[in-house]
C-alpha cells in the first residue's frame, strides 16, 4: 500500500475525487456549459442579486458561465470564485476581464479545501456543484461555517429523473440512465435536486425555500430547443458515451439509439422537459448570535 495515498474522507482525498467530474473538463464541456448557462440565465437567476458591500463565495465557479451573470446583476457586491480545475479557472478568469468585471477574485479551491480557510462570507452561490459530491450535508455544513451570522447559500441543482419527452423512447431513457449511472459511481447524485430541502435542513440552515425551475421546449420555443434541449442536454448525454461504453452499460448501437431518440424530441412534433431547482436558505444560528 502506498503510505502517500490521501485516507478515505480526507481533504486531499475528496479533492482527488472531484477531479472524476463525470462531464470532463475538455472544450466540449466548457462549451456545453456556456450554452446552458446561456439559456437558462433568467430562469435560474431571476431574484439573485445581492446588496452593495457583501462579500460572495461562488463554489465550483467552472469556466465562469455563472460568475459573470452574478458580477453583472450585483456590480456593488464583491465575489470570490473558486474551482478545483485550473483550466477552467484560467477560463472563467480571462471571460471576467474581457466583460469588464472588476469585482471578482478567482481561486484555486474546493469545498474541502475552504474548512482550512479563515474567511468569511455574507453569501454562498452553489450552481450544479452539490451534485457532484459525495458527501452532500457535510459540504453543505462546511459552507455554513463560512457563513456570517444572518448570511445566505443559494444552491442550484438539476433532477434527470425529471426529464420528459416526446416521441417517448425508452432508447433515449437507458442513455440518460447511463450518466445517471457514471455519476452515482463517482460519487455524485444526477437526481438530487429534490432533495434540496433535506440536505439543507440536515446541514443546519434554517428558513429553506426550495422552488421548482420548469424547462420545456417544442418548436414554438426554437431558441429553448436549440440552446437547451440539443446543446446543453443531448449533448451532455452524448458526451459521457465513451465512459458508458467502457463501463459496459450499453453497447455502441444502443446508446447511440438513445441519442438519436433524444435529437428527435428536437424535430417537428418532439417536446422536452425537464426541472432544476432553485433552493435558498439562511444560517441556523443567526438568532443565537444575535442574543450573546
Amino acid at each position: 500500500m502506498n503510505s502517500t495515498a490521501p485516507r478515505e474522507g480526507s481533504v486531499a482525498a475528496r479533492s482527488a475525487a472531484a477531479r472524476g467530474y463525470v462531464h470532463g473538463y475538455q472544450e466540449r464541456e466548457a462549451t456545453r456549459l456556456n450554452d446552458q448557462a446561456s439559456a437558462l440565465v433568467d430562469l435560474l437567476h431571476h431574484g439573485t442579486a445581492y446588496p452593495a458591500g457583501s462579500h460572495v463565495l461562488e463554489v465550483g465557479c467552472g469556466v465562469g458561465s455563472q460568475t459573470i451573470t452574478l458580477a453583472r446583476r450585483s456590480p456593488e457586491a464583491t465575489f470570490t470564485a473558486i474551482d478545483i480545475a485550473t483550466d477552467s479557472l484560467a477560463t472563467a478568469q480571462r471571460r471576467a476581464e474581457l466583460a469588464g468585471m472588476t469585482n471578482v477574485e478567482f481561486r484555486h479551491a474546493d469545498i474541502w479545501s475552504l474548512a482550512e480557510s479563515p474567511a468569511r462570507f455574507d453569501h454562498v452561490f452553489v450552481c450544479f456543484v452539490v451534485e457532484h459530491v459525495d458527501a452532500p450535508v457535510e459540504a453543505l455544513r462546511l459552507l455554513r461555517g463560512l457563513l456570517n451570522p444572518g448570511g445566505t447559500i443559494t444552491v442550484i441543482e438539476g433532477d434527470h429523473g425529471s426529464a420528459f419527452f416526446a416521441p417517448d423512447s425508452a432508447a433515449a431513457q437507458a442513455a440518460i440512465d447511463c450518466q445517471v449511472e457514471l455519476q452515482r459511481r463517482a460519487g455524485g447524485d444526477a437526481m438530487l435536486g429534490r432533495r434540496l430541502y433535506p440536505l439543507l435542513t440536515d446541514a443546519g440552515f434554517a428558513s429553506v425555500s426550495v422552488r421548482p425551475l420548469f424547462v420545456y421546449a417544442d418548436q414554438s420555443r426554437p431558441d429553448l430547443v436549440d440552446a437547451f434541449t440539443i446543446r446543453t442536454f443531448t449533448a451532455m448525454i452524448e458526451g459521457v458515451r465513451q465512459s458508458a461504453l467502457a463501463a459496459g452499460l450499453l453497447t455502441a448501437g444502443e446508446f447511440d439509439a438513445g441519442v438519436a431518440d433524444l435529437y428527435r424530441t428536437a424535430e417537428p412534433g418532439g417536446v422536452f422537459c425537464y426541472t432544476f431547482f432553485k433552493a435558498v436558505a439562511v444560517t441556523g444560528d443567526d438568532r443565537a448570535e444575535a442574543a450573546s
